[in-house]
């Protein structure tokens, strides 16, 4: 996985909004919760279907939940004026005087450099130095059972080949020891993993893992440390060549083409305008050093590359002298230093490594700022709409960590929120649609800052930069207001503070703030640290007010002339232009082949496609470690939940989640019932939520409002939900009709205990007065919204596709790709019409939305309070819970509303016959300027009415992380390929990701069923592989879970009514998987009902598939 310009930003990001799909896949059938398999090429495993999300997420626009130290808290979403009790119940947690046991064990190999307490985590800190290969290792011990490993190397490129990218890919395809083609997919097939990946940097590289079981947890250490030490791909130029680049031919008279994972990969991301304009602002700030050339591999350059070069690569910087080695966990410290002196014996020093990887800092050495243009690939009907954006090289010397924190608080203050001055400026000023760029990034050696607008008329370029450089000049004359500063403080404190990661391993969290400073020969415990710097940059504030912010914009952007402005503009042709220049490159090089080179070729690509197609011998798969089905734990996870209906005769339903320890910490959510809504009002709840908290409410404005949710909670949203549910006297566990479900909106917050009333406050005032006659600042979420789904279309096209399918055959699929899908982008465009041209009629729309939800006589029979807490939250916080709800709106005695488990939705007579005229079974194809292919087709696999067994898990996965994986990436070329069932509909998908095949991925998909028919047969003499397929399927059920996210997934089991039974039924019945059920499976494959394709692709692409017999309904996207 390559991380770009602004990816640290983008995966922490990505962490939030994963966690919702991670938990409501593993533990609910709900919407979006499926039983699924994601075999995606970047070497990952996160839950479910989740995992490819992170295959290309940019925006900022998500909060990062994750935060490890004041390095990893750049987009951080939460605030607190009562930090200490928050440090104080973590602390309590902790057995000390086990942990401290962990300092300084000792072990002959090793000397130790320095030891460390790291409070601020609850972390105590190792720091050693391998006697005989020079490897530094951090050693951490916390009470936390998921346990984390990582090996990091400084990795820099000196061109855009992509080799430190194609090594990352290639290293993990056998070794030494683990003689399989590709250990990395039987890992991510049969283990326990919560974390399983690697992923390249600008200048380095790291392989992570983690796990919650110690016995997988060394299998997984075992396996990667060998991997990066002593990979197969060095000696071995097919690897170079699969996950790199090769030509390839099958016959003579046909014309040569590029073909590798990496190359396809690279390809994918060169065609997203986004991605584009990120490579290009990070090379015009860094014209001398390693961050002037592309890590991830231009597709022009990867072909440049050879095996000679790329094996050098590895012999120079994957010397144990240039790693950094990270342990965090509750394991033995000793066994630790086992397990790697076993792989670091084999090294002696190299004084050479160090050095010869040092970065270079670029000096700050433009006399006047650049200014840039560069085309970017539109499609025929996209508006002629141009990118800008200004970048700063913010530092060209070491920041101290004060400089580091107040940098951070800077950048929230400039652009953390929709209300920040330059974001809330830039977004009002009607220059262009929505913001690009991201802000600070201080990830690598030197921190850059990026702003500026997408969708800017080519007559208004030059203002967007007269209007950044005016604000900036803005703020160094009047500075920050004292709220601003409190809210943005309150905000990154109180997210370092709860040091929430969800299901995100917190040791990877640990891991990625030490390395910021660890991977520059810096300390690696400092870079966690924030209490020092925090309390004086707190001192500097109540001495000066504003000075130190204003200062510092002053000395980093304002006058600061090494920046540039990037101007992209559209081109119609580019796309035709590079394709063409590819095929001219090619038909040279064949032009100047001999016959004998050309048959070589030939050659080389059927012994290619042999390997790859081969399967491992027995004696190479029985060198993966491997866990025994007694390893597993057999019973569900529960977590506790207490009912409440009516509670004190206020007609509203409490659910309480008692957890051991929540850190002082409420988290509530508050759901209220939408079903009254009409149907043609579906699509803007998400413009509604939005508005809750972007418009202001009552007597407060959007920056006032805002600055109130972070002063005093830690984060507040708003959003929809749309949940399936089981049907009173129905068959649980069997496939529903999709005409029984429940919608709700939902308000989500937290806050310390005694910040609840605040919380309370909030929830009701966003509820009763948002402001919703904002014609300006609606006009302006549309914009915002329709340049996002364009980008998602464009570069996420596997989600695209997959809601496209599952609209075809279920409401509730019907309903969520209406509001978040492709038809979301129509529905967009046209409230954004309504908004500009009849404001008062979508005015009155929305009026009638919030009065609908609060009518008097029912709101209160649809509200659930849900609090997740411990016995001291939840004694504090009663008061407020017992006054906030006899203050919500409705009567108390409310009427009833439906019994939505028992009587069909109301909005399903319509929604069917939306879909009979909207949603016919057929094959649609999407263009979009793109040089790969989004390729989707599913179906019905079980009826309404059938049951749906937990084996179905089992196999699902099997098939994505096996066939999938062989024949879409590794045969194919795709960066991604997977396969999803979701058993509460009964539909199948698969889908593929950056594929450079279109019809051939389609035919991959039509032979599966054969496949898993043979795999079946194989089994019933293989039980290894059987018990390997049900391990992995139970990982994807039991990841590690935070206080908010185990609340919640048991509310939405409650909300669902999903009984435990079920729960148990169901694990029993995928730990007791047989080959016959992978035989029943494949045999509803084979005869999948009403099949239907969506893909995501070029023109050109789809006049290729025309031709090899695949057509499809083409519609132009952009």
């Amino acid at each position: 996985m390559h991380f770009h310009r602004l990816a640290k930003m983008a995966f922490l990001a990505l962490t939030a909004t994963r966690v919702a799909t991670a938990f409501s896949a593993a533990t609910l059938r709900s919407v979006g919760a499926s039983s699924s398999s994601a075999a995606s090429s970047s070497r990952r495993s996160l839950t479910n279907a989740a995992a490819v999300a992170f295959l290309d997420n940019r925006n900022r626009g998500a909060s990062a939940s994750t935060t490890a130290g004041r390095f990893l808290s750049q987009s951080a979403a939460a605030a607190s004026t009562c930090t200490s009790s928050i440090t104080a119940l973590r602390q309590s947690t902790v057995v000390e005087s086990e942990l401290e046991k962990s300092l300084g064990v000792s072990h002959p190999a090793f000397d130790i450099i320095s030891t460390d307490i790291v409070t601020e985590f609850g972390a105590y800190c190792t720091l050693y130095r391998h006697k005989q290969s020079g490897a530094e290792l951090l050693s951490v011990s916390t009470d936390d059972d998921n346990k984390c490993f990582g090996i990091t190397f400084r990795t820099p490129p000196t061109d855009s080949t992509g080799v430190p990218h194609i090594l990352e890919h290639s290293v993990l395809c056998g070794s030494r020891k683990y003689k399989t083609k590709d250990p990395f997919v039987q890992l991510l097939q049969g283990s326990l993993q919560t974390f399983l990946n690697a992923f390249t940097y600008p200048d380095r590289t790291c392989y992570v893992v983690a796990s919650q079981n110690t016995k997988d947890f060394y299998n997984l250490i075992n396996v990667y440390a060998d991997a990066v030490y002593h990979p197969r791909a060095t000696s071995d130029p097919m690897v170079h060549a699969q996950e790199g680049w090769h030509l390839e031919l099958e016959k003579i008279e046909e014309p040569l083409t590029y073909k590798g994972v990496v190359y396809n990969e690279m390809k994918g991301v060169y065609s997203s305008p986004d991605s584009l304009l990120q490579r290009d602002a990070q090379q015009s700030i860094f014209p001398d050093n390693t961050y002037g050339v592309d890590s991830g591999g231009s597709p022009v350059e990867i072909p440049n590359l050879s095996f000679e070069q790329f094996a050098e690569f590895h012999q120079k910087f994957y010397h144990p002298g240039n790693s950094r080695i990270f342990f965090a966990g509750d394991d033995d410290v000793a066994n630790r230093l086992e397990i790697m002196d076993e792989y670091l014996k084999d090294f002696g020093p190299s004084p050479e490594s160090k050095p010869a990887s040092t970065i270079q800092w670029q000096k700050k050495t433009f006399d006047a700022p650049k200014k840039i243009r560069n085309p970017y690939p539109a499609g025929n009907d996209q508006p002629e709409t141009h990118m800008i954006m200004m970048n700063w090289l913010v530092n060209d010397r070491p920041l101290t960590p004060v400089e580091e924190i107040t940098v951070t608080i800077l950048d929230h203050l400039l652009m953390g929120t929709s209300s920040s001055i330059l974001y809330k400026t830039l977004m009002e000023s009607g220059l262009g649609e929505s913001i690009t760029g991201g802000g600070l990034m201080s990830e690598l050696m030197q921190g850059t800052f990026s702003a500026g607008l997408k969708g800017v008329k080519p007559e208004d370029a030059d203002k967007v930069e007269e209007l950044i450089m005016s604000t900036l000049q803005k703020v160094v004359e009047e500075g920050f207001t004292e709220d601003a500063i409190a809210a943005s403080m309150n905000t990154i404190e109180f997210d370092m503070r709860e040091f929430n990661t969800g299901s995100f391993p917190k040791g990877l969290s640990l891991m990625l703030g030490s390395m910021r400073e660890w991977i520059y020969d810096r300390s690696p415990t400092d870079a966690l640290r924030f209490e020092e710097p925090l309390a004086e940059l707190k001192k500097s504030i109540s001495e000066s007010g504003s000075k130190v912010f204003q200062d510092m914009v002053k000395e980093f952007l304002l006058e600061n002339t090494h920046r540039s402005t990037l101007e992209m503009f559209p081109s119609k042709t580019l796309e035709e232009e590079q394709l063409q220049e590819e095929k001219d490159r090619l038909a040279k090089i064949k032009e100047s082949m001999s016959e004998e080179e050309l048959q070589k070729i030939i050659d080389t690509t059927t012994e290619l496609k042999k390997l790859q197609a081969a399967e491992d011998a027995p004696e190479a798969r029985a060198t993966i470690p491997s866990l025994e089905l007694s390893d597993l734990k057999r019973e569900v996870t529960e977590y506790p939940i207490a009912v409440s209906e009516n509670e004190a005769d206020t007609g509203v339903t409490v659910v309480r989640h008692e957890l051991g320890s929540t850190s002082g910490i409420a988290y509530a959510n508050l759901a209220v019932d939408v079903s009254g809504v009409a149907t043609e009002d579906i699509p803007l709840l998400p413009l509604f939520t939005r508005m809750m908290l972007e418009t202001g409410a009552g007597e407060y404005d959007s920056v006032a409002l805002s600055r109130r949710i972070g002063t005093h909670t830690g984060g507040v949203s708003a959003s929809a939900l749309i949940a399936g549910v089981e049907v009173e006297g129905g068959t649980e566990g069997a496939v529903t009709s999709g005409e029984h479900f429940v919608t709700k909106l939902l308000i989500t917050g937290k806050a310390t205990s005694d910040k609840t009333d605040e919380l309370f406050s909030i929830f009701d005032l966003i509820l009763r007065d948002a402001n919703l006659d904002a014609k300006s600042k609606i006009i302006e979420i549309l914009k915002q919204a329709k340049s996002q789904k364009e980008s998602t279309v464009q570069g996420s096209g596997h989600a695209t596709s997959n809601a496209r399918i599952r609209s075809r055959y279920n409401v509730v699929g019907y309903i969520n790709e209406k509001m978040t899908g492709l038809s979301s982008l129509d529905v967009v465009k046209d409230l954004l019409d309504q908004a500009e041209n009849d404001f008062p009629t979508l005015l009155a729309r929305l009026e009638n939305i919030r009065n609908t939800i609060l009518e008097k006589s029912t709101c209160r029979d649809g509200m659930i309070l849900d609090l997740t807490g411990d016995a001291a939250v939840f004694e504090k916080i009663q008061p407020s819970v017992e006054n906030f709800l006899s203050k919500l709106p409705g009567d108390t005695n409310a009427e009833k509303l439906q019994d939505f488990y028992s009587e069909p939705h109301p909005w399903v007579k319509e929604i069917k016959e939306e879909m009979a005229a909207n949603a016919p079974i057929a094959d649609e194809g999407f263009i979009v300027p793109t040089q790969v292919s989004y390729v989707g087709k599913g179906g019905r696999l079980y009826d309404v009415d059938e049951s749906v067994s937990g084996s179905t898990a089992v196999v699902s996965r099997f098939l994505g992380t096996g066939y999938m994986w062989d024949n879409i990436r590794v045969i194919g070329g795709a960066y991604g390929g997977f396969c999803q069932f979701n058993p509460r509909d009964g539909v199948f998908s698969f889908l593929s990701y950056r594929d450079p095949n279109l019809a051939g991925s389609i035919d991959v998909y039509d032979g599966a069923a054969d496949a898993l028919l043979a795999s079946a047969a194989d089994m019933e003499n293989d039980p290894d592989a059987l018990t390997t397929a049900i391990i992995g399927a139970i990982a994807d059920m039991d990841g590690a879970l935070s206080p908010d996210q185990k609340g919640s997934a048991q509310f939405k089991r409650w909300l669902t009514r999903e009984s435990p039974e079920q729960r148990q039924k169901y694990r029993d019945e995928v730990l007791n998987t047989t080959p016959a059920d992978f035989k029943a499976f494949a045999e509803r494959l084979k005869a999948l009902k009403d099949p239907s394709s969506a893909v995501v692709s070029s023109k050109a692409a789809f006049e290729d598939a025309a031709k090899a017999g695949k057509e499809f309904t083409l519609k132009n996207v952009m």
